[in-house]
C-alpha cells in the first residue's frame, strides 16, 4: 500500500470527522485524497499533528478525530505519544504514515529504516489498542479498532497541494467543526 492510498482508506473511514495532517506529504496526500473544511493541514510545525490532534480530542469528545502524521515527524515529538498515553482520549486515532525516511526534505531514511519501532514506544509510553498495518484490509481493520496505527507504506510520488493561507485554513477548519470565528481582517 502506498502513502495515497493509505489516506485516502483514512478519508473514507473518517467521513466528516476532522483530520489534522502533518506537514509536507501527510498534507499533500490529504488534500489530494479529497480537500474539504474538515482537513487542517499544518504548515511549519514538523512533530505538532499529533498534539494538535490531541487538542482537538479533547476539546471535542463528541468528534472522532483523526491525525496522519508522518514517521520523521513523530519522531520530532514522541513526548505527544506520553501525553497522549496519560490522558488516552478514545476520540483519538493518530495513523503515522512510516515510510521510513523524512520524504519531504530529500529522502534522507528515518530511525524507523534502522529498526526504531514507533508501535513499540506508543505501547510503552500507555497507549492502548496500537497496531501496524502493511495492507489496505489491515488499515481498515485497524481505523476500526485502535488509537495508534503504525502505516507501513510506500511512496506515492507527486501529489496536490493544499492552500498554505494559514490563518484561512484555521478559520475553514473551525466552523466545518462548529466553532466559527470571525474573519480576521488584512493587516
Amino acid at each position: 500500500m502506498n502513502r495515497l492510498e493509505a489516506t485516502r482508506i483514512v478519508v473514507e473511514v473518517a467521513r466528516d470527522a476532522p483530520i489534522v495532517a502533518s506537514l509536507g506529504h501527510p498534507a499533500y496526500d490529504l488534500f489530494a485524497a479529497g480537500d474539504r473544511p474538515q482537513n487542517f493541514y499544518t504548515w511549519g510545525s514538523m512533530g505538532l499533528a499529533s498534539s494538535i490532534g490531541l487538542g482537538i480530542a479533547l476539546a471535542r469528545p463528541d468528534l472522532r478525530a483523526f491525525v496522519l502524521d508522518g514517521d520523521g515527524s513523530l519522531l520530532m515529538n514522541l513526548g505527544s505519544l506520553a501525553t497522549i498515553g496519560l490522558l488516552r482520549p478514545d476520540n483519538l486515532v493518530v495513523v503515522v504514515m512510516d515510510n521510513e525516511e523524512y520524504a519531504t526534505t530529500g529522502g534522507q531514511q528515518t530511525p524507523t529504516a534502522h529498526g526504531a519501532d514507533l508501535a513499540a514506544a506508543a505501547t510503552a509510553m500507555g497507549i492502548s489498542a496500537v497496531t501496524q498495518a502493511r495492507t489496505a484490509n489491515d488499515l481498515r481493520a485497524a481505523l476500526a479498532a485502535s488509537r495508534l496505527i503504525v502505516a507501513k507504506v510506500a511512496e506515492s510520488g507527486p501529489t496536490g497541494r493544499p492552500a498554505t493561507d494559514c490563518v484561512f485554513l484555521k478559520q475553514r477548519f473551525m466552523a466545518a467543526i462548529g466553532n466559527p470565528e470571525a474573519a480576521t481582517e488584512g493587516r
